[in-house]
């Protein structure tokens, strides 16, 4: 009986024991739950609602609408339109061939937008998301959301696309916008854009989209939507909008253009027209030309390789990029450095028996022509090659550099487009530094004979010509070439007028001007180029300008007779009315032959175009209603 009880007691203090013991440890469960709680929902609230928030917001970039690029008289010449497209990321479709597959029935994918996406597939990242096809009308769209489900890895999207209204017609100078490349990523990253480029699939590569493209493009806005945790949206929270970018009004006349653009049908060449005292660009040709349609999703291989392997270099940008020797057009500056160093009076003659001999070699002139005693008007007139030959050594080439640089030869103009090149205005000095062997650098005397006619190792671009004419029209006052006139901010609805100021003026004396000025009058009336000018009811003033692409030799020139290619090129250089110049230009046939025959009737005709009377009204009433608000 007692041994029981003392078992009994024994028992209930080991049970009371365990007791305590389990109720110390469920109290220190129950504290450190409630101390994890209270550092969870306390100490770390703000970091773990930040996080919570990430998975449950999603924060979605809203890429600006592209400004619109319009000519002087508000025609549209680059604008954007609303298009649906089909994207994938490669990385959420496990089967790439099967997910085409089955989509094919729902919505239309053609071979050639089939090769162009696996196109693009190989050249982005896995986690890049990749067009698959675009233009999608409004009952494909509708067609797609309705079985989106089905379809991991694919979205429709709604997105701003460029197009240029004007097809190949001053592509040169509008450029194109192409997807973005890595080199742009880094670009962008390296100069702290790329944030404003998110959402963003596309940047101007060419001409004004891209020489303007931080004006254009705009600034990307910001979307919060709360998506589940599969990732479907629910609904907005916040949105801020994108800043659209500005509308750029050129001075191109789309109307001049597509005239002058028309005269270089089925040949290569370059125009450019620009307004005398204001710089602005009138007209900028390239021929041919390439439709910038084609760059805006990523051009396919067979229209690339169509472009690239053409042996008329369509991409190339003449004006700008390609170099020239411009023949006698170069006359006109060479015979004012004359006047203007007091080397020569205008009225000296000089004998012209059909050459010009110096050191024991004859320099002739085009075509065996005899002059006889010539002075400057009418070796101006008549285009004579031995009155400027001889002037040649006279002037010297570093004078006559230092000369010409002023009306912007050999030097970067500052247009407003990419890829300008600078040419070669030859010197001493520059010859020095061109060549490596003594010999080569020594400068020869007879080199300054064929500089003073624009040959030799001159070299300049159509654009350089056509500044130094209407530099030359406008008394020596330099105002740099611009194609945009006037940028538009379509939120504030402000207008800002680009600068138009000269950089400088050089100090021509009247005298001497109204000498080279009478003298490029008479070639249109009564000289080289009289016949493309017979008849205008504007009095202009011009040179033509014939120049050999390699030497002949002493071996006298037939066309016929020389591969195509290798023919003279035809030049023209001009401006108009001779009192008050509204418009000044120098064009290149590029193997074309007589500047005379083949170069002045464009000329002609774009001048006709642009000084017609009724068309001069109709601009005038247009200035007018742009000054009244109208």
């Amino acid at each position: 009986m007692f041994e029981y009880k003392r078992t009994t007691l024994h028992q209930k203090r080991r049970m009371m024991l365990r007791i305590w013991v389990a109720g110390v440890f469920a109290l220190a469960c129950f504290v450190g739950l409630v101390g994890r709680l209270w550092y969870l929902q306390v100490e770390r609230y703000e970091g773990f609602a930040a996080r919570a928030d990430q998975n449950r917001i999603a924060v979605v970039p809203v890429p600006p609408r592209r400004g619109e690029i319009l000519d002087r008289n508000g025609v549209v010449l680059a604008r954007n339109y609303r298009d649906y497209t089909l994207e994938v990321v490669p990385a959420d479709v496990k089967d790439m061939d099967a997910l085409l597959e089955e989509l094919s029935p729902i919505v239309y994918i053609s071979p050639y937008q089939r090769r162009r996406f696996e196109q693009a597939l190989a050249q982005s990242g896995r986690y890049a998301s990749v067009i698959l096809r675009n233009n999608l009308s409004d009952l494909e769209a509708s067609w797609f959301a309705a079985h989106a489900y089905k379809f991991p890895g694919v979205e429709l999207k709604a997105r701003w696309v460029r197009e240029y209204p004007q097809g190949a017609s001053a592509a040169h100078v509008l450029g194109y916008v192409g997807r973005l490349s890595e080199a742009d990523m880094t670009r962008l990253e390296e100069s702290g854009e790329l944030g404003n480029y998110r959402g963003t699939n596309t940047i101007g590569k060419k001409g004004i989209e891209k020489t303007w493209e931080q004006t254009l493009h705009g600034k990307t806005g910001v979307e919060e939507v709360e998506v589940t945790a599969s990732g479907r949206p629910v609904r907005t929270l916040q949105r801020t909008d994108p800043v659209p970018g500005s509308d750029l009004r050129l001075s191109l006349d789309i109307g001049l253009q597509k005239i002058a653009e028309a005269q270089f049908e089925g040949k290569r060449g370059a125009l450019v027209a620009i307004e005398p005292g204001t710089g602005e660009v009138l007209a900028f040709v390239s021929a041919p030309s390439f439709d910038p349609n084609l760059f805006v999703d990523g051009i396919d291989v067979d229209s690339w390789r169509e472009l690239n392997e053409s042996p008329d270099y369509p991409l190339i940008n003449r004006p700008l990029y390609s170099t020239y020797p411009i023949g006698s057009t170069y006359k006109p500056f060479v015979a004012l450095a004359a006047l203007e160093l007091g080397v020569r009076p205008p009225t000296l003659r000089i004998p012209d028996p059909g050459y010009y001999e110096l050191g024991g070699q004859r320099f002739r002139n085009a075509a065996g022509a005899v002059y006889g005693p010539t002075d400057m008007h009418r070796a101006i007139v008549v285009s004579s090659d031995t009155y400027f030959y001889s002037l040649g050594p006279e002037i010297g080439v570093n004078a006559l550099h230092d000369f010409s640089k002023q009306f912007g030869f050999g030097q970067l103009t500052g247009i407003d487009l990419d890829g300008e090149r600078r040419g070669v205005l030859p010197s001493t000095d520059w010859k020095r530094q061109s060549y490596r062997k003594p010999e080569q650098q020594r400068w020869y005397a007879g080199e300054s004979v064929s500089v003073a006619v624009g040959q030799g190792y001159n070299a300049f671009t159509l654009l350089q010509l056509a500044q130094a004419t209407a530099v030359l029209a406008d008394g020596g006052s330099y105002v740099e070439p611009h194609l945009v006139s006037k940028i538009h901010n379509p939120q504030t609805g402000d207008t800002v007028a680009t600068s138009t100021a000269p950089t400088h003026v050089i100090d021509l004396k009247p005298q001497n001007l109204k000498v080279i000025r009478d003298a490029m009058v008479d070639v249109l009336k009564s000289g080289t180029a009289r016949k493309a000018f017979a008849g205008a009811s504007y009095l202009a003033a011009g040179k033509t300008g014939t120049a050999q692409v390699f030497s002949l030799r002493g071996a006298k020139y037939n066309a016929a007779h020389i591969e195509e290619r290798l023919r003279d090129h035809a030049l023209f250089m001009a401006y108009a009315p001779v009192d008050n110049p509204r418009i000044a230009l120098a064009l290149i046939v590029e193997n074309g032959g007589w500047g005379a025959t083949v170069a002045a009737p464009i000329a002609r005709t774009v001048f006709d175009y642009w000084l017609d009377p009724e068309r001069i009204a109709e601009r005038q009433r247009l200035v007018e209603r742009v000054k009244d608000g109208s």
